[in-house]
């Protein structure tokens, strides 16, 4: 049972920096893709970025890629580092899981964590 808990979310500012947690247990994950997605109100769930559990080869969607930065620890837990949030950042932000890897796959997904940004 692969089972993955996000943290960090919260109100800041527009202009501020928050990084979000993923801690992800329940099995090995060498081969599992990570991905953060988000989903504002109204709207539906969109791709944030991805990388690989074994390292490196991350991804990004293409219009929040300067400001955002996906990483992962040797500790089981991928991070979402974002700067400079907006307003329009604001959304419920959920860590998921590709076990084949390919970023097409997603099948386990945490609960969500808030990030509100105030203008």
């Amino acid at each position: 049972q692969v089972q993955l808990v996000e943290s960090g979310g919260g109100l800041v500012q527009a202009g501020d920096s928050l990084r979000l947690s993923c801690r992800a247990s329940g099995r090995t994950f060498t081969e599992y893709r990570m991905g953060w997605f988000r989903q504002a109100p109204g709207k539906e769930r969109e791709f944030v970025a991805s990388i690989k559990w074994s390292g490196g080869s991350e991804y990004y969607s293409d219009s929040l890629k300067d400001r955002f930065v996906i990483s992962r620890d040797t500790q089981n837990t991928v991070y979402l580092q974002m700067n400079s949030l907006k307003p329009e950042d604001t959304a419920v932000y959920y860590c998921s899981a590709d076990p084949r890897g390919l970023g097409t796959q997603y099948i386990y997904w945490g609960q969500g964590t808030q990030v509100t940004v105030s203008s």
